[in-house]
């Protein structure tokens, strides 16, 4: 071990001295944002912007005023679902973020691009910084939930967010495969190691319904996440289905326009749990 500098900034030892809230960032001086939700997993493919664009959506339906800070850099689909073709405006004040058509306001770095085909060969701590300035830079003007779309894994990217951005909680979402408890411990552990609330756990693509029969078939075999979310005293907010007719709105970049109650469970949980 390296003698101790005292410069937390430029250190990777996990010393007892350490405060994960030294590094939280500020936001912009003209923003005011009440909570802040994280949706996080271990590995990618599990519908983390497909859930994150839920939540907002029936956040927005209860009468909140939802934001979504898109930090999956190198992967942004949030601007698709939810059909954003227009770019980001910016004055001497700061950033702006695009409002959805029915209020939602989302910052990408898709909303910054001449081309959103455009790839980000961008190395971790740039990608790490644009995500910090998403929160510092941007003028989130009066939300009352903010949910960020964390990239996978437990890279630069969510050590960045844990580290700079004042989460309420996390959501940890995984999917009903063998590698469930793996992919949940990392996740879990990692918020745990940052000192940030865990809200519970979602199964996405947990079963897919007949639509003749109405019987409930598990293509990815069965569930494992009520052994897993007991194992780390969790709960299981919600186990949702593979639904054609939501991939069909995100297609068509009208998740606002989703049906059904999926998400109805999750958000009294969130409003539950971060309630001051």
């Amino acid at each position: 071990m390296s003698e101790c500098s005292h410069n937390c900034g430029s250190c990777t030892e996990n010393c007892a001295s350490r405060d994960p809230k030294s590094f939280l960032e500020k936001p912009h001086e003209m923003s005011r944002i009440k909570k802040v939700i994280g949706v996080v997993s271990g590995k990618g493919g599990v519908g983390k912007s497909l859930i994150t664009s839920m939540m907002a959506v029936t956040m927005q339906r209860r009468g909140k005023h939802a934001a979504i800070l898109d930090a999956d850099i190198t992967g942004p689909s949030i601007p698709k679902a939810f059909g954003i073709k227009q770019r980001a405006m910016a004055n001497e004040l700061g950033l702006y973020p695009v409002t959805t058509k029915t209020g939602i306001d989302i910052m990408s770095v898709n909303l910054l691009l001449e081309d959103e085909k455009t790839p980000l060969v961008w190395r971790g701590p740039v990608i790490a910084g644009t995500v910090k300035q998403f929160w510092t830079d941007v003028i989130w003007n009066d939300v009352d939930y903010m949910f960020v779309d964390m990239p996978p894994g437990t890279g630069d990217v969510p050590l960045t967010v844990f580290q700079s951005i004042p989460l309420d909680g996390v959501i940890v979402l995984t999917s009903p495969q063998e590698l469930v408890s793996m992919i949940v411990s990392k996740a879990v552990n990692m918020a745990k190691t940052m000192n940030i609330p865990i809200l519970g756990i979602i199964e996405n693509y947990s079963y897919i319904k007949c639509p003749d029969c109405g019987k409930e078939i598990k293509i990815f075999g069965e569930s494992h996440i009520d052994e897993v979310a007991k194992e780390f005293n969790l709960e299981v907010l919600a186990k949702l289905p593979i639904d054609p007719s939501l991939a069909s709105v995100c297609d068509k970049g009208v998740v606002e326009l989703f049906e059904g109650d999926y998400m109805e469970a999750v958000c009294d949980k969130i409003e539950e749990k971060t309630a001051d």
